[in-house]
């Protein structure tokens, strides 16, 4: 890191992937590590895109041997969030998919995660979230992070299934994101858009995203691990160009993930997304993925499943979901022990 301050937090967050379905079929799509269950009819997670032209990037060598299903709210959901809550001290759950926006139930899963402690917060692409943020935030959402993955219908076509790559479909995709960002604006829900820039050839469209949006949307971009230096420099072209002055890191103790906040002439605050390799001392030790190749990411933090047998799972890595735990083996579990102990001993300031 630079020697800009570094302004450290614990990791206290809990990501828990409430539902499958999508209606996007992007091709760079890890599912939060699981299959896509609307393609799994009989015997193992199918690793390859089926009828549904949905990816899931690791599903063929991560060694998951479920199949993802809806949480529904209700007191199996309540106990496994608290469980996590009360055992890892968790304050902030943060709703994953699949699109969270396509849940039949989402104001009522925002409530009952209020009710246990938590502050709600979500990623989206915004299929839906003009239809179902204004409840959620009436139940107590606080912040959704869209994932902005094109500006104009043919920049989200190039990311999207051949089978699925329509630019009028692409366009009302389009349409419902700029819908769902007003209703979280008009709401009173904080709204970020995360954009990751590949190369120089997605410069344009960052420029376009801050032009297009007031300032109340803030804007995080973030760097493609499989594109490695020409996406660094992608973001720091953005950088030179809209006279961005770095002001700090913003570093999460724990986990690997932190960012680098910048201030543009015009008072507007941007933040770039980094990553601070971060490794579980045990279990990432032996892994054979743990080096810098094959495991850019590192310890990302702890994620809930519901499997299609009624199974509650806790995750540490979307990349080794054989690591997935029942959540009552999981909280009294030494990897439990260690990741309170990565929290507490991880020197964020020791890596300037």
């Amino acid at each position: 890191m630079s020697a800009l301050p570094i302004r450290v937090t614990p990791d206290r967050t809990l990501r828990v992937k409430i539902l499958d379905a999508c209606g996007m079929t992007c091709t760079f799509c890890h599912n939060e590590g699981t299959p896509v269950a609307a393609d799994q009819r009989v015997g193992l997670p199918m690793a390859a895109t089926g009828a549904s032209g949905r990816m899931s990037i690791y599903a063929e060598r991560n060694g998951v041997d479920f199949v993802p299903a809806t949480m529904l709210p209700g007191p199996e959901y309540a106990a496994a969030i608290n469980k996590l809550r009360v055992t890892l001290g968790y304050t902030e759950l943060h709703l994953t998919g699949g699109e969270p926006t396509l849940h039949p139930k989402l104001a009522e899963i925002v409530r009952l995660s209020t009710e246990a402690g938590y502050s709600v917060r979500m990623t989206s692409n915004g299929e839906n979230g003009a239809r179902t943020i204004p409840a959620a935030a009436k139940a107590g959402l606080t912040k959704v992070n869209f994932s902005v993955f094109g500006t104009t219908a043919d920049e989200l076509v190039q990311v999207q299934h051949q089978r699925f790559a329509d630019p009028a479909r692409a366009g009302k995709k389009i349409t419902a994101l700029k819908d769902s960002i007003r209703a979280c604006l008009d709401s009173g829900v904080k709204a970020d858009a995360n954009i990751v820039v590949v190369d120089h050839t997605h410069v344009e469209r960052v420029h376009r995203l801050l032009d297009e949006y007031s300032c109340d949307l803030s804007v995080r971009l973030l760097n493609s691990l499989d594109d490695g230096r020409e996406s660094l420099n992608a973001i720091d072209t953005v950088l030179h160009e809209r006279g961005a002055v770095a002001e700090a890191h913003h570093v999460t103790r724990g986990v690997s993930g932190y960012r680098t906040s910048y201030m543009l002439p015009e008072g507007r605050r941007i933040y770039v997304k980094r990553i601070r390799p971060t490794r579980l001392p045990d279990t990432c030790s032996e892994c054979r993925y743990n080096n810098g190749t094959d495991c850019q990411e590192g310890f990302y933090g702890t994620r809930l499943y519901k499997t299609k047998d009624g199974q509650w799972l806790a995750g540490v890595c979307i990349q080794r979901m054989d690591l997935c735990q029942d959540v009552d083996t999981f909280v009294g579990s030494a990897l439990a022990r260690e990741i309170l102990d990565l929290r507490d001993s991880d020197d964020p300031e020791g890596a300037r």
